[in-house]
């Protein structure tokens, strides 16, 4: 269904990878660092953690053992990457399903520290210098960095790289980064990076935070094309053993040029990550009480719930852990595809909101374990609550009389049912809203003026979902609406996702504890209309096109929040989603042959990152040496 937080790796379950590499070291970090003054790290307000020539970041452990294997079952993905299949190893265009975690593969200009909110930290570039105007960025490259075939990595690589990927990569990728204008090797190790002048604040950063790809490979292979073969790379791990569709296997580079870095030293410490795919979630879990694969994240409730009785958890072979998740939680819903004529008219989407019980769902299917999405800044400061402060009033009084009157107002919110599964008062007046939009029942049916059914069709790629939709469906044959439910196989529904063809599709979007560049992606007017972007809802709104910049282009930290809370009363007023739940945790389960750090990093798991294998443990267990 959703992908979980992402880490830097996890360039994040498509845009929100790129709104959660947020940042920009601009303005702010100018103004301290001065023009032409070389920059070991960046971050959007300019207040880094790590001085420059620090030994490693504080959550990992610096002299943790190498070896063993992490197996594990998809829980986050970027770009064109499938959870439950792949058919090409080439992640970084629209084309094919590409297996989840392949992007490790690549090293970046610089990468993020978890336990800041969006400061990132020279990897390739060992520095950055940026000029008067902020349109031009200067990065220094490690002469020692290398390709996995032993070749060095140049500046020319870098600068292929990203003029590549604005002209053919990945939508998310293209789109988000169009205001750079272009980058060029200066020599071999300087690489120059220049802006339009019409960039976000973070752009640089997100640049800096691009997969760096090989110009060298592909002067021999077309960068636009699906493949099965490896690209070559300069990573932490390259791409192992792999059956197409049903596992892969990414080992780790023993000579990784960057292994004794600050910024790597302490993390995969793995020799092998495994991913492993399944069509079915059911089918999932039993191979994981199986002992197939080793960790797994657990998204369902009544699995976490109820599932985990099985003997190895009784004598401790599995470990069962529950550790926080402080990134906002973000939109997880039921996107309302507007494109389509019967969506159009938002009495018709908050009809299909008062339609849903959450209220008889969390206690019936989901053990209460959640609480009710409101916001697309859930679990966050950002999120809108009460009347509008002075400060919104400000951004906001501009848009009066072209935006709902309900902006200056309390947000919307979605309504609490008496958790009966079907509430007669709810029903009643989603009937009004339905009837006020110009549809009504003809033969119990409901139709519109031209005797049209409201079909609606609950599109996915997992039948694990159906318990919570039929519930659902049935409160909507009610109100006369023809619903159903349909899965389709993975491929097929990429494709129509990446096409916008379907009514409503369930998706989280997990937001960066500094909304930046990528956030466009979810809900601006030019994002609406191609293909493979996350504006599912199809939003094109010229007043959420301007509270975004205004997010994103934020002097202050303070002002950003107060823009995003301004900002939120206008989706809210949109009623684009039907809410789910959210909960602020992780619930994990693995066999008992790992070790962490005493503590996680704030803003990211860090399993991949900063775990690693207990060699006696693993041992006696038979599991994942």
């Amino acid at each position: 269904m959703a992908a979980s937080g992402l880490t830097r790796r996890d360039l994040l379950a498509g845009a929100a990878a790129l709104g959660g590499v947020a940042g920009f070291g601009g303005w702010p970090a100018m103004a301290q660092a001065g023009a032409g003054e070389r920059l070991h790290g960046l971050s959007v307000f300019g207040d880094l953690k790590y001085p420059a020539g620090f030994a490693q970041f504080d959550y990992v452990v610096p002299d943790a053992p190498k070896g063993g294997v992490l197996a594990m079952v998809p829980s986050s993905w970027a770009f064109n990457q499938n959870p439950q299949t792949f058919n090409t190893l080439n992640t970084l265009i629209l084309r094919g399903d590409a297996p989840v975690g392949l992007h490790i593969i690549f090293d970046t200009l610089m990468v993020r520290a978890f336990d800041e909110p969006d400061a990132v930290y020279g990897l390739v570039a060992e520095g950055v210098e940026i000029s008067g105007d902020r349109n031009t960025y200067r990065f220094f490259l490690r002469p020692e960095a290398r390709w996995h075939d032993g070749t060095p990595l140049t500046a020319a690589d870098v600068a292929f790289s990203l003029n590549t990927l604005k002209q053919q990569g990945h939508p998310l990728i293209s789109q988000t980064i169009r205001e750079m204008a272009g980058a060029r090797a200066v020599g071999d190790h300087e690489v120059e990076v220049t802006f339009t002048g019409k960039q976000a604040r973070d752009l640089a950063q997100t640049v800096a935070t691009l997969p760096i790809i090989s110009e060298a490979y592909y002067q021999t292979q077309p960068f636009d094309q699906t493949t099965m073969q490896p690209p070559l790379a300069s990573g932490p791990y390259r791409v192992g053993k792999f059956d197409t569709g049903r596992y892969i296997d990414y080992d780790r580079v023993e000579d990784y040029w960057a292994r004794d870095l600050p910024v790597v030293r302490g993390q995969y410490n793995f020799d092998t990550l495994r991913y492993e795919f399944y069509r079915d979630r059911d089918v999932a879990f039993e191979a994981f009480k199986a002992g197939r694969y080793f960790f797994r994240e657990e998204f369902t409730s009544r699995v976490w719930a109820t599932g985990y009785d099985f003997p190895a958890v009784g004598d401790g072979r599995v470990a069962l852990a529950t550790i926080p998740d402080d990134t906002p939680s973000g939109a997880q819903g039921w996107f309302l595809n507007t494109r389509l004529e019967k969506f159009a008219d938002p009495r018709v989407r908050e009809a299909l909101i008062y339609a849903f019980d959450f209220e008889w769902t969390n206690r019936t299917l989901f053990y209460d374990l959640y609480r009710r999405s409101h916001s697309y800044f859930q679990n966050s400061d950002m999120m809108a609550e009460g009347p509008p402060s002075e400060a919104e009033l400000t951004l906001l009084e501009p848009w009066r009389g072209k935006v709902p009157d309900e902006v200056f107002d309390a947000p919307f919110a979605p309504p609490v049912s008496d958790g009966s599964g079907q509430d007669r008062k709810l029903l009643r007046h989603a009937t009004k809203l339905l009837k006020e939009a110009g549809w009504s029942i003809d033969g119990g049916a409901l139709k519109n003026a031209a005797g049209e059914t409201l079909t609606i069709q609950f599109l996915d790629n997992d039948g694990s979902f159906e318990r919570v939709v039929q519930p659902y469906i049935r409160n909507l044959k009610v109100l006369g609406i023809d619903a159903s439910f349909r899965v389709v196989d993975a491929s097929q529904y990429q494709s129509r996702l990446n096409d916008f063809d379907y009514d409503l599709i369930t998706r989280r979007y997990s937001m960066s504890p500094t909304p930046g560049e990528g956030i466009k992606q979810f809900w601006t007017s030019p994002s609406a209309t191609v293909p493979g972007s996350n504006n599912l809802s199809g939003i094109a709104d010229p007043a959420i096109d301007a509270l975004t910049d205004i997010v994103i282009n934020a002097e202050t930290r303070d002002e950003q929040v107060t823009a995003a809370r301004a900002l939120d009363r206008l989706l809210r007023a949109g009623r684009y989603w039907v809410p789910h739940w959210y909960k602020a945790v992780h619930n994990l389960a693995y066999w008992d042959v790992y070790d962490r750090p005493e503590e996680k990093p704030r803003y990211a798991r860090g399993v991949v990152e900063t775990w690693w294998l207990n060699a006696d443990r693993a041992a006696k267990l038979g599991k994942g040496a």
